[in-house]
């Protein structure tokens, strides 16, 4: 297993540790586990996708670039103590958000709701018209994602000629997105609220 760490010139190193024979870690075939901050939040991936951090965020690409693509993006934050985030309003946030993109918006979804035990996540899609080289039309998800003290962004760009076999990777961050279920001992994969 790879584990990445952050040093402080933001430079990233990469460190691989041997998963113990009883380890618990599982995934779907064809797919990894991505575990950002000790398990602040987890979700599975492509194993094949190329993975790139950032100053901010986590970047998976289906190619390196320049020869991807589509791109999904991941940041989260850690939120002050509350008793209950259940109440933050998170659709009309996500719906401000997505009314305010800059990008050329030809069609906007619905803003969809996911209720898990310790989670509240929403997303909602943007068609646009991409001019970057020609005019293309791609798809914009963003999902934000509040539980157990951490909050998510998620975002997935792509083309709409692609959207068949890209959509179920959006739905299957979605179905194992799991939010401050925190990983004491990376090489046994136990969880452990903290």
């Amino acid at each position: 297993m790879a584990k990445k760490r952050k040093k402080n010139n933001l430079k990233w190193i990469k460190e691989t540790l041997e998963l113990k024979s009883d380890h618990h870690w599982e995934s779907p075939p064809e797919h990894k586990i991505f575990v950002a901050g000790r398990g602040a939040v987890r979700f599975n991936v492509p194993h094949d996708w190329f993975f790139e951090p950032q100053e901010n965020s986590f970047k998976f690409r289906d190619k390196k670039p320049p020869n991807d693509d589509c791109a999904l993006e991941v940041s989260y934050n850690h939120l002050p103590p509350r008793d209950d985030w259940s109440f933050f309003p998170l659709k009309h946030t996500l719906k401000k958000i997505m009314e305010d993109d800059s990008r050329d918006v030809i069609e906007r979804s619905e803003v969809f709701t996911l209720k898990r035990q310790t989670a509240k996540i929403v997303w909602c899609q943007i068609k646009f018209i991409d001019t970057q080289d020609e005019p293309r039309e791609a798809f914009s998800r963003t999902c934000i994602a509040i539980g157990s003290n951490i909050q998510c962004l998620i975002t997935f760009d792509y083309w709409v000629d692609q959207a068949e076999g890209l959509i179920p990777v959006w739905d299957e961050v979605l179905r194992s997105l799991t939010l401050g279920l925190y990983i004491r001992d990376p090489r046994t994969g136990l969880a452990f609220p903290d």
